[in-house]
């Protein structure tokens, strides 16, 4: 029973210490926590501390389902906004009230677990329901594979725990559980280290929701600072010499100066290049406020106007909402402008892009769809990746949707792209409800 508390407490304090302000982490700590201190009181009872193993007992039996529920609501992204998400935890807490009131009247263990029962059962299997269908209804095929690992981790053993312990303790209070858990236990840990060195997903930080993107833009973003700074001093060398050199040529030797402006042109080429590379790739700190997303698109469409009209590209732009988002507009409006670019460069011999601000199940959607080449279906899972080409004029050096989905990363929002060749891409961008200020 010991090392029931110690692995379960020790994932509780990693998912916790691993990414403290995601909010599904933090749940996803604290039903571990209370699920672990089951082991502890047994272990405290076989030592003779009666009551403190009691206490123990009925924060692990009423405590958990709680935990475990608010963690698949959050998950799931079942709850519309921070204030609906207080008032379903305030309302599941009320059956962990009652068995608190009943727990200090009665000492009749077969109706405390009769009780239990009750309410138990119906929050692991709407936390299962949850769970399975976040992975049904789940788009992103990155994130798809994410929530299919941690369902196939969590759900075998919600379903026990609900099975060989409140089910079981109902046929009798005295069944021994333990050895039928820890089976299921077991499984989840090895699944969890399976996952671990196949994908990644939970790795040494063992994130719920762990973003494989993540490493990946820390690295590229780390390094093309590292490689900015490099360059630019050698470039600097470089134009101080050849300024130096021009200065000791004769006036008459034109040919020789001209050799030196190219040199200097390049020079200054390569550090412009360098300073959109670094400004698409360093990290991003976010100044969130409230953002008019109709207002910030209107602005934008403006700005890349003549660009657009230029290549033939009209645009329509269709608003069926007009929320009010918590974001960074400067964040926000060059990610939107990077997709504004990437349609065009799909249309070389002009087309149309369609804008659309509408209302999404999951928040509000901010879409571009072009009627482009489109993307192969082997190259769309890659889009997102630092410096990769699907083949167009590539004058964003293969960064700006890694900006996109780095951008509405940090802003705790996704980005999403589907495309079909022949027919165009589609390149949305996705605020979870949490994030609407007004609808």
């Amino acid at each position: 029973m010991l090392f029931y508390f110690i692995a379960l407490f020790t994932a509780a304090v990693i998912v916790w210490l691993n990414n403290r302000r995601n909010e599904s982490n933090r749940w996803a700590a604290y039903f571990l926590c209370s699920a672990s201190i089951g082991g502890l009181s047994d272990v405290l009872m076989e030592n003779g501390f009666y009551h403190a193993a009691n206490v123990l007992q009925f924060f692990n039996y009423t405590v958990t389902p709680y935990g475990v529920l608010v963690f698949s609501l959050i998950y799931a992204d079942a709850a519309e906004d921070r204030r609906t998400r207080w008032k379903h935890k305030i309302f599941l807490l009320l059956p962990l009230l009652f068995m608190g009131a009943y727990e200090l009247v009665s000492d009749n263990e077969q109706w405390f677990f009769n009780l239990l029962l009750l309410w138990s059962a119906p929050y692991y299997l709407i936390s299962c329901y949850l769970l399975i269908m976040s992975v049904w209804r789940e788009r992103d095929t990155r994130l798809k594979r994410n929530r299919f690992i941690t369902t196939i981790i969590v759900v075998p053993t919600l379903l026990a725990v609900l099975f060989f312990i409140y089910m079981a303790k109902v046929v009798s209070p005295d069944f021994e559980f333990f050895n039928y858990i820890s089976v299921f236990i077991i499984y989840s840990l090895v699944v969890a280290l399976l996952c671990t060195f196949m994908y990644g997903v939970l790795g040494v930080k063992l994130r719920f929701e762990h973003d494989p993107m993540e490493s990946t833009m820390r690295a590229v973003s780390t390094g093309a600072s590292m490689l900015n700074h490099t360059i630019k001093n050698e470039i600097g060398k470089i134009a101080i010499s050849t300024e130096n050199l021009k200065s000791l040529l004769p006036e008459t030797n034109e040919q020789s100066k001209q050799h030196m402006q190219i040199i200097m042109n390049a020079s200054n080429h390569m550090l412009e290049m360098m300073s959109r590379i670094h400004s698409q790739m360093k990290d991003i700190v976010l100044k969130e406020e409230a953002v008019q997303l109709m207002d910030l698109v209107e602005t934008s469409l403006v700005q890349h106007e003549a660009l657009l009209n230029g290549k033939g590209i009209t645009v329509e732009a269709v608003y069926d909402i007009t929320p009010v988002i918590q974001g960074d507009a400067v964040h926000i409006s060059e990610a939107f402008g990077n997709l504004l670019m990437n349609a065009s460069e799909a249309m070389p011999n002009g087309g149309r892009i369609e804008v659309m601000l509408s209302a999404h199940k999951n928040g509000v959607e901010l879409s571009v769809q072009d009627s482009g080449i489109g993307i192969p279906a082997d190259k769309l899972s890659q889009v997102f990746d630092p410096f990769f080409s699907s083949g167009k004029s590539g004058r964003n050096f293969g960064l700006g949707l890694s900006y996109v989905y780095n951008v509405m990363q940090k802003s705790g929002a996704k980005a999403v792209l589907t495309s079909e060749v022949g027919k165009g891409t589609r390149a949305a961008l996705i605020w979870p409800r949490k994030k609407i200020l007004e609808d």
